[in-house]
């Protein structure tokens, strides 16, 4: 389960604080009205998240099928198939995240964002952050990125610590931690509201079953993003990333990067939820 959350919390990581632009920051919430569709639209275009969430589905194909090898003790049915099918289906993915960055962005100004994205070196880190998300479906891609970035700890490269310096300032491995307990809570919901669980199995016991995950999710998250930003963001120059960690400290760094997280967290949520309920009820079938 653990392996599969962090996988999907990725995007937030991998874009979360991505942007730079002269603006002033947020606009008072009473005097700003909700962005248009047309610009939500835009911007989700510019930072990639359509390409980005078909990734994801690929990813969670793949986890419906290590599920059903961990959880399920015979062969899965066709209805775990079609579940799968349903749980990550890309339109309905997009059009949760596109809603609710939409909702996240209300009282913030995106035009300046879209500026940056849609000109470079904007379009160049999302085009990095896509194809370095895709490049890690290969397991011997992402044994090399985490080797990588192992030895850049160890020897406190120049390169490493502007990655530490960029994920600092974002909060990225505390926000994916609490995103990623989220997640599994909501996967044990799933789980219990499909008859997998013992009836007198209590909300309180499930929680604190997740909490005892909480050091080896830390430790998976810390080392999964910074693997990946240090391959993502190979390319760039450090002058690029400097204004990119310079701009992640303002006030509408922060917001990009509150509403990133957003914008994914509660369909993360959803569809660990419905992954729960689904492999319950397959669980339930082989046992019959």
């Amino acid at each position: 389960m653990l392996t599969r959350v962090l996988a999907s919390l990725l995007v937030t990581a991998t874009l979360s604080g991505p942007i730079f632009a002269q603006t002033s920051g947020a606009s008072d919430p009473a005097n700003h009205e909700v962005p248009q569709e047309a610009q939500v639209e835009a911007l989700f275009n510019a930072l990639g998240l359509s390409e980005m969430i078909d990734i994801m589905r690929e990813e969670g194909l793949a986890y419906g099928a290590e599920i059903a090898d961990d959880l399920l003790p015979g062969r899965p049915t066709g209805d775990w198939d079609a579940a799968l099918a349903t749980i990550y289906d890309a339109d309905r993915m997009q059009s949760e995240v596109l809603e609710d960055l939409g909702l996240a962005l209300a009282n913030e100004d995106i035009a300046p964002i879209l500026a940056f994205f849609e000109a470079e070196p904007g379009a160049t880190i999302i085009n990095l952050e896509v194809t370095a998300r895709r490049a890690l479906l290969d397991d011997a891609v992402k044994t090399a990125s985490k080797d990588a970035a192992i030895i850049a700890r160890m020897d406190e490269t120049p390169r490493y610590q502007l990655i530490d310096r960029f994920v600092t300032v974002n909060d990225l491995v505390e926000t994916n931690v609490v995103g990623a307990m989220n997640s599994n809570y909501a996967f044990y919901i799933g789980l219990k509201q499909g008859g997998a669980f013992p009836a007198d199995l209590t909300e309180d016991q499930i929680l604190s079953d997740v909490w005892s995950q909480e050091s080896e999710i830390r430790d998976k998250t810390t080392e999964w993003v910074y693997s990946f930003l240090l391959m993502a963001y190979s390319p760039l120059s450090d002058a690029d990333l400097e204004t990119y960690i310079a701009f992640s400290e303002t006030q509408a760094g922060a917001a990009m990067n509150r509403a990133i997280f957003q914008a994914f967290d509660g369909m993360f949520e959803d569809i660990s939820r419905a992954l729960g309920l689904a492999a319950a009820r397959e669980m339930v079938t082989q046992e019959l």
